[in-house]
């Protein structure tokens, strides 16, 4: 995974004066640790209800875990592809943004389809986030997740023509690197879902 610690913010915002940018930067990070308390109180209640079966199956009947393993290759590399584009970005080299951002929108989308996949068959199964409250949990946990996804996947639908009307310009820049941001965090909070919420679910 290449090494995003490696270069300053400043290699991506060429104008570091730019004090609008620099705001938005904030204004992100704060966004992000917002996020991370939504996550750990989804986690927190999840933990709480984790045993809370109500006479329903509980992940070890339920959870695919082979399933949820190809969910998480395709997240990481995604976030690969992710940190490709910032490379590329560094590079100046827009044709290779625009190719590692098509990955990225290409193996995100296919996350998201496995899910909402799992989703249906759980339901289809009787298994509904109203038939327990280990369920509940199940799925306001992992749906937020999907959900963000989503929202980036979006965001990256906006970013792709940007780049072909702009170029590189710094708003680009900028816009690149918090959606960087965000996609390393929801694929660390997917590693943390795949341990807690899949690989203990079936222990």
């Amino acid at each position: 995974m290449p090494d995003l610690t490696s270069f300053h913010h400043n290699d991506i915002i060429t104008n570091p004066a730019d004090a609008s940018a620099s705001a938005k930067e904030l204004g992100f990070w704060i966004y992000l640790l917002s996020d991370a308390v939504i996550f750990t109180l989804l986690f927190a209640t999840y933990a709480d209800m984790s045993q809370n079966f109500a006479g329903g199956p509980g992940g070890k009947e339920l959870f695919d875990l082979s399933n949820a393993f190809v969910e998480t290759l395709l997240l990481l590399f995604s976030t690969l592809t992710c940190g490709l584009t910032m490379l590329a970005m560094v590079k100046d080299n827009e044709k290779w943004v625009l190719l590692w951002l098509l990955l990225t929108l290409l193996l995100g989308g296919a996350f998201v389809l496995m899910e909402v996949n799992e989703f249906g068959k759980l339901i289809a199964q009787g298994a509904g986030p109203t038939r327990s409250g280990f369920l509940s949990a199940f799925f306001t946990l992992v749906g937020t997740h999907g959900l963000h996804v989503g929202i980036g996947l979006i965001w990256l639908l906006a970013m792709i023509p940007q780049i072909e009307l702009y170029g590189l310009s710094a708003q680009v820049r900028s816009r690149l690197f918090r959606f960087s941001l965000f996609w390393h965090f929801l694929d660390l909070v997917w590693v943390v879902i795949f341990s807690v919420v899949y690989l203990m679910g079936v222990v």
